[in-house]
């Protein structure tokens, strides 16, 4: 596959025009929005994770403005019901022949950029509507299936678990979120700017940088880029490492890993890769793209033991320690992972 560098410089400035308006209403934060921005490039659904006043809403509502796509907010509840996401029929009747027929009315659902708000406090049956949305891209209603309009982001928010009144995502919903991003409390210095700005007359426009056409030409231009076998196998290396019942399981998960990252985490990592050296400059992915976007894909793709929880360890740990013992260099092609070497 030809790489088409003038779309990879187009996609760069536009990278960095959107980052410039993002900042004008939201203070630090760089890493959070670089993940969210590949995720977009990568055709992929984000899930942001923080607690309240965090900016999360906002973040993703200020970036469907430098989208130029339709977009819509669901504020999930306990009480909410599959059809209100997902729209239902209605019974429609002709002004001037008083024939009667249902019509479907489309929920919310039908926009390019949905931002689904505090996904975990809504119940296990919407949650799973919103699941169809997200793998067929499509919904159903009536026995009839209703396509979504391309392209389609689903980006939500969620609050810990640990708070009362959430509903924990299934394995199966989570593992189609390309990146889980942890939202960090802001610096000190990044909290003063945010005082300063919240308690004055401090406003902000943000202008649209990408529309749809553009945005599918951006994505087109991320899948282009090659891949090295030696970066194919780091990735194999790394997603079949965190497999304790795997054929090549690192030892020191056997204590701490219930089960892994499947072949949907692979697929997740290049791609995050490609979108990672494209914004970089370069028209080529390396073990370091790999690496940039390893937490975000496989902190919620690995399931720690009640071991690992009692001694406070957790996925991002584990992803650290994996990080540190596959050796990039070592089992190339061999289908297995590589221990880094001690060196004396």
């Amino acid at each position: 596959m030809t790489v088409d560098n003038a779309a990879l410089s187009q996609l760069r400035a536009a990278h960095g025009a959107m980052k410039q308006e993002l900042h004008k209403v939201i203070v630090g934060q760089d890493a959070v929005i670089d993940q969210l921005l590949i995720a977009v490039l990568c055709r992929g659904h984000c899930l942001l994770e923080g607690v309240p006043g965090l900016a999360k809403t906002l973040l993703i509502s200020s970036l469907a403005q430098t989208l130029d796509l339709s977009f819509n907010r669901i504020q999930f509840t306990p009480d909410l019901m599959p059809a209100a996401i997902t729209g239902t029929d209605l019974l429609a009747i002709d002004p001037q022949s008083g024939a009667r027929s249902l019509r479907f009315a489309k929920g919310p659902l039908f926009a390019n950029v949905v931002l689904a708000d505090e996904i975990n406090r809504t119940p296990p049956k919407t949650q799973s509507a919103l699941l169809e949305a997200m793998v067929e891209r499509q919904v159903t209603a009536g026995g009839q299936r209703h396509a979504l309009p391309e392209p389609f982001f689903v980006l939500a928010t969620q609050n810990p678990v640990e708070q009362e009144g959430t509903y924990p995502l299934p394995e199966a919903q989570l593992d189609r979120f390309m990146f889980m991003v942890r939202v960090p409390y802001p610096t000190r210095a990044e909290e003063r700017e945010i005082l300063e700005r919240t308690t004055s007359n401090h406003s902000a426009t943000i202008q649209a940088v990408l529309g749809g056409p553009a945005l599918l030409a951006a994505q087109a231009a991320v899948r282009s880029l090659p891949v090295a076998d030696t970066v194919y196998d780091y990735v194999l290396a790394l997603t079949r490492g965190t497999r304790v019942r795997g054929d090549a399981p690192l030892p020191f998960l056997q204590e701490l890993v219930s089960w892994g990252a499947g072949p949907r985490a692979s697929q997740f990592l290049v791609l995050g890769a490609k979108a990672h050296a494209a914004v970089a400059g370069r028209d080529h992915v390396a073990i370091e793209d790999v690496r940039a976007v390893a937490h975000p894909v496989l902190r919620h793709r690995i399931v720690t033991t009640f071991a690992a929880a009692a001694e406070g360890i957790t996925s991002d740990r584990i992803v650290d320690r994996l990080l540190a013992e596959v050796d990039p260099a070592a089992g190339v092609g061999q289908g297995q992972p590589g221990l880094a070497q001690k060196r004396a």
